[in-house]
């Protein structure tokens, strides 16, 4: 504040002394000219005026303008300067994982083939149980359709031994025969006791 107090002052000391040099100067040369000497120290007033004025504007309403925009810009500043920094160590975090990114693939993939190989060998031993299964079962099956078999054919050769004793039987068999067959049948009934 007493800076510029005396900034005023400095300014105004020679103002005064320009005008008392105008006063003095006109009061020399006459009337008219004390009109033209009046008309300066106006234009001199007016001077003074619009300097104090600019004075006024530059020194206390632009600069709280300017202070403001200058916070702004360095508030901005460094809000871009975080956010660069932050840009800065995703970009390195994310190269860092891209350099780890080949090491993980290899052990996926490490990890892949040792899951294939030990699904492939389950898959082969379930093949192999199955393929007994179906041995095995297959094996109960024939053994099943043989003993079917062996049961039909003694079926048919008992038919066929019967069929074949009915003809020689009823070849051989004459009344005569018949009689005589039925003679020793009853008397071998005869000699049982009831």
């Amino acid at each position: 504040m007493k800076q510029r107090m005396v900034a005023l002052l400095a300014l105004a000391v020679p103002v005064m002394l320009l005008c008392a040099a105008v006063v003095a100067r006109a009061a020399e040369q006459g009337e008219s000219h004390t009109e033209q000497v009046v008309g300066i120290i106006f234009k001199w007033i007016h001077f003074v005026i619009v300097a104090g004025l600019l004075y006024w504007v530059f020194a206390k309403v632009l600069p709280p303008i300017f202070r403001r925009t200058a916070d702004n810009i360095s508030s901005a500043i460094s809000k871009a300067a975080r956010a660069k920094a932050e840009a800065e160590r995703q970009l390195k975090e994310a190269e860092r994982r891209l350099a780890g990114l080949e090491q993980e693939m290899e052990h996926f993939r490490g990890e892949a083939r040792t899951q294939a190989a030990v699904e492939f060998e389950r898959l082969r031993a379930m093949a192999r149980n199955d393929v007994e299964k179906i041995r095995l079962a297959a094996k109960a099956e024939i053994e099943a359709a043989e003993r079917a078999a062996r049961v039909e054919l003694k079926a048919l050769a008992a038919k066929l031994a019967v069929d074949r004793a009915e003809s020689l039987v009823a070849k051989e068999m004459t009344p005569a025969v018949q009689e005589a067959m039925i003679n020793r049948f009853v008397q071998s009934l005869e000699g049982r006791p009831n």
